[in-house]
């Protein structure tokens, strides 16, 4: 029925304010048929320019990274830090993204090989492929030719050279040196460092090596100068019996089951200017104690040998990396690494198969101050609880949670500076040969060329169809199960 008084109110609304919209019934419908309204989008990347890994699993697009050009713009700092465990890729993302790197001219790298196969590091075919011999550590070649390095090169500094040795013998005995123990040691190596520049001011090179060496300490913390003691007003006998522990804990070093490495002038023809520089660990047991002060050693003498103001981009890749953050005082030592190389150009890559491993352990303040300054975070496949407690740890969202331990080998969820993406790395045919790293597990049932190459095509056909699933779940879950348009 036609309603005069309404139509001269619809009239005078619209004269003054203008047409107005007639009201519409809502309309209810599912989310599968409403998302259709939304155009198709895709997380922002991280530029164009830089080393590609491979591509987002989700929009398809290549996934570039490269610490040197997005730092100060959307990295806060170069470091990076990977985890998972193994058999899921960290290793040929490592070895790739080394090779991809070298292709840029003013790059140079230097890993820590922890991890070795027929006696040799994994990383020996990517070094005889760049012509490079790797350096061996090994305790049973030491005394017959082996490499040799040396704590008290004259390249590190006094304070270096001081601070090292307090390391090698806190690592070693577990716990902080205390004062009577540490006056000990420095009046021990503040002798030593007399000694040597008294030989060379009086022309004395053919007596003896002009670079001291550990055994010197530990002679001196045996035998002490009795100006040591006078200056402090102490018995000579006392300040003997202080550094006791000391001088047993660097005998070891000298005369134990590691000498030979440490113990003498550092090995000449070591090239510092090599694009790569490969340190192979592999012969050092991994659960000994050998292993975190070896590597307190070569961080702190590639600080005082290799990082160098000269507009080089260094890239610094350490395997099992949690020989240096699950101890106090080598993670202190390598803090003050990151902060230094970090005006210098170094990006510090640290493998880690479990957060756990760290976080919980007796280097858990100087752990997180090293996380803290990792800005990029790859994580790999990891179980259900061992995901979550790294995403408490890293604040990773709530859906990059829950994927990870569907993720399947080669895909992984970085995390650079809160830009968290899924990625899968992509490895060319030239670089297969260099990073296939189990072959004892998996030669002697090959299969054909061409016949693995389908599997695998078939396999990342299925990794990605998994986690294109997992995204439509998750968009569903996060969105109502019916929304009003």
């Amino acid at each position: 029925m036609f309603d005069p008084l309404g139509a001269l109110t619809e009239a005078f609304t619209s004269f003054l304010f203008g047409k107005v919209e007639t009201t519409r019934l809502p309309v209810r419908t599912s989310t599968g048929q409403a998302q259709a309204v939304y155009l198709p989008t895709a997380a922002p990347g991280l530029g164009d320019s830089g080393v590609i890994i491979g591509r987002e699993v989700y929009s398809g697009k290549g996934y570039i990274y490269d610490p040197f050009q997005l730092y100060g713009q959307q990295l806060p700092a170069p470091h990076w830090l990977v985890l998972g465990e193994s058999g899921n890729g960290k290793s040929a993302l490592e070895k790739t993204y080394v090779l991809r790197q070298l292709r840029f001219r003013d790059r140079q790298v230097v890993v820590l090989d922890a991890q070795g196969e027929d006696g040799v590091g994994e990383w020996n075919l990517i070094a005889e492929e760049l012509g490079i011999t790797p350096i061996r550590l090994d305790p049973t070649a030491a005394l017959n030719g082996g490499i040799r390095l040396n704590p008290l090169d004259p390249s590190i500094t006094t304070t270096g050279q001081l601070a090292l040795l307090r390391t090698i013998i806190e690592v070693a005995m577990g716990h902080g040196l205390d004062e009577r123990a540490g006056f000990a040691l420095k009046v021990a190596h503040a002798a030593v460092l007399n000694q040597y520049e008294e030989l060379e001011g009086a022309g004395g090179a053919a007596r003896g090596p002009r670079q001291p060496v550990l055994s010197d300490i530990v002679e001196q913390l045996r035998h002490p100068e009795p100006a040591s003691a006078e200056a402090m007003n102490v018995d000579i006998d006392d300040v003997r019996a202080w550094g006791l522990d000391v001088a047993l804990v660097l005998d070891r070093l000298v005369d134990g089951d590691l000498r030979g490495m440490f113990d003498g002038p550092t090995t000449a023809g070591i090239d510092l200017d090599a694009p790569l520089i490969v340190f192979d660990l592999s012969h050092i047991d991994r659960n000994s104690i050998a292993m975190p002060i070896l590597m307190a050693i070569v961080g702190v003498w590639l600080e005082h040998t290799w990082i160098r103001p000269d507009r080089k981009k260094r890239i610094f890749l350490v395997e099992e990396a949690w020989h240096i953050i699950n101890s106090p005082f080598v993670a202190q030592l390598f803090q003050r690494l990151l902060k230094f190389g970090r005006r210098l150009g170094l990006s510090f890559v640290a493998v880690v198969h479990h957060l756990s491993d760290v976080v919980d352990g007796a280097a858990a303040r100087e752990a997180a101050a090293i996380l803290k300054m990792a800005s990029t975070r790859t994580v790999y496949a990891q179980k259900a609880d061992e995901a979550r407690a790294t995403g408490r740890v890293l604040g990773l969202p709530r859906w990059a949670v829950e994927i990870i331990p569907t993720l399947t080998p080669g895909i992984a969820v970085w995390d650079v500076n809160g830009n968290v993406q899924v990625v899968k790395h992509l490895i060319t045919e030239a670089e297969r040969p260099l990073v296939y790293t189990d072959r004892a597990m998996t030669e002697s049932s090959a299969l054909p060329t061409d016949e693995a190459r389908a599997l695998a095509l078939a396999a990342d056909a299925e990794a990605e169809a998994r986690a294109e699933a997992i995204a439509m779940e998750r968009q569903l879950r996060d969105e109502s199960s019916e929304t009003v348009a």
